[in-house]
């Protein structure tokens, strides 16, 4: 099996443990002399099943990314760098949004509002991050249909 496929396979997994959960909740309690609509002891069951063998694929989803190395950083790595810059990029985006807003005076009496930084530049800025933010996630996509899932 493929990483990738592994990881379609892990948000699936997820999905179904958040459905059970949903489903346990709903079965949690019936008024006096009723049955629940399933059995609360059978979705235990499957929701212990499917938390082993999610808690399984994990561990080797991370053994995997761990080990695959594409140039001289592990999967890993690459997936820090791109969260990492995801997150910078998100933060220079709104920041740039706000600065970048005009403020529109109605008279000459009004206060003036200005930007606290050169809009242009920055713009420069996030575009060659955004740039980087693109080709790690390329780079990591990519490693993720070429590499193998360790399996123990």
């Amino acid at each position: 099996m493929k990483l990738a496929e592994a990881l379609i396979l892990r948000a699936d997994l997820q999905k179904t443990i958040a459905q059970l959960s949903v489903r346990l909740s709903n079965n949690a309690k019936v008024q006096e002399d009723e049955e629940p609509a399933e059995n609360p002891e059978i979705l235990l069951s499957d929701l212990s099943d499917k938390i082993t063998e999610y808690e399984k694929l994990i561990k080797n989803i991370n053994l995997t990314n761990a080990t695959a190395i594409k140039g001289e950083k592990n999967l890993t790595a690459l997936i820090a760098k791109r969260d990492a810059l995801t997150k910078k990029s998100t933060i220079l985006r709104d920041f740039l949004n706000s600065a970048s807003d005009k403020v529109n005076r109605y008279s000459n009496t009004e206060i003036k509002i200005q930007s606290t930084v050169n809009v242009t530049s920055l713009q420069k800025k996030v575009d060659k991050l955004s740039k980087e933010l693109r080709e790690t996630d390329t780079l990591i996509q990519s490693l993720n249909w070429t590499v193998d899932l360790i399996e123990d």
